[in-house]
């Protein structure tokens, strides 16, 4: 059975003591659990103070076949930032804006160049997604079979998160640039003209971050909108949004992300077989595990969090 990981984004501390509560043990200096593993969401990295003592748990626990994990957008965005083209020229293939630089200075600032080097080289054998037949799926942000067969295809052609691979993902208009933030980075549906929102970072955002496994049908921008407390528009959804949509079917398997920054008092399942185990650590709220079972029917009770330094949950 597995006890799925929300985004840590370097918060080592709260991942120990949820690990702990979880019933793993260090042996050897790895965290195991006689019968159960943990699979990780992604975002290991940027923003959180002990960025390189999380990578230090969490990748032996991989390598050593006691956890799984799936790669997050700052793993991605991360390559990206550290790719050069053309070589020398200065400009890189995720561009070195203020926001980019910030969103990224916690990882540069901890990680010595030689720590660096290993962690991104590491980040390119994680899988994109992962699908444990008649069980469970794990991804991200979104679970779009489209997508997946898209940058499956892309995989195969590159031979795997080569820099070419992550050329025709990370430069819009590419092939598989549409299909990685779909994966990564979740669906979105344009605003009307005129409406827009500030989002957690204070950015101002013309687009809403949509909640994908529902049917879009007589869904407003509000109600279809993972921050629908910061949305005030009640219009219903345009076109390009229904036709876009590929709502997850209730007769699926769970499905599990993270990525989304949810703010609540205590973790709630999205729907019957779909919950995301990110709950902000990184802005004031706390680290989140879905202890899973073989349930199909996924339920509030399996969670755990650490909430100020208190275990809390299951």
């Amino acid at each position: 059975m597995y006890d799925l990981i929300g985004d840590i984004h370097g918060h080592a501390d709260e991942l120990e003591q949820l690990l702990s509560a979880l019933g793993y043990q260090k042996q050897y200096g790895v965290y195991r659990h006689p019968k159960r593993r943990v699979i990780y969401l992604g975002d290991f990295i940027d923003r959180g103070p002990k960025i390189r003592q999380v990578l230090e748990l969490v990748r032996p626990m991989i390598e050593e076949k006691h956890a799984l994990a799936v790669i997050g957008n700052h793993e991605l965005n991360a390559l990206a930032f550290h790719i050069e083209l053309p070589k020398g020229s200065g400009n890189y293939l995720r561009r070195r804006s203020n926001k980019n630089i910030r969103q990224h200075y916690h990882t540069l600032a901890q990680l010595t160049d030689s720590q660096l080097l290993s962690a991104l080289e590491w980040f390119r054998t994680l899988p994109l997604w992962l699908e444990l037949p008649g069980s469970l799926r794990v991804v991200h942000a979104c679970w779009d079979p489209h997508a997946i067969a898209a940058i499956e295809r892309g995989l195969q052609h590159h031979g795997g998160v080569t820099n070419e691979f992550l050329y025709s993902a990370c430069l819009e208009g590419n092939d598989l640039f549409a299909p990685i933030e779909a994966v990564l980075k979740g669906k979105e549906a344009e605003l009307p003209e005129g409406e827009f929102f500030l989002d957690k970072d204070g950015h101002k955002r013309t687009a809403v971050r949509a909640r994908w496994y529902l049917p879009p049908d007589g869904q407003t921008y509000r109600t279809y909108a993972f921050q629908s407390a910061e949305i005030n528009c009640d219009l219903r959804l345009d076109q390009a949004a229904v036709a876009s949509a590929r709502p997850y079917s209730a007769n699926d398997i769970p499905v599990f992300v993270g990525h989304y920054w949810l703010s609540a008092d205590s973790p709630q399942i999205l729907s019957d077989n779909v919950a995301c185990v990110d709950y902000s650590v990184a802005k004031g709220g706390f680290l989140c595990a879905y202890r899973w079972n073989g349930e199909r029917k996924l339920s509030n009770e399996n969670f755990v969090w650490i909430n100020d330094g208190r275990v809390q949950g299951a």
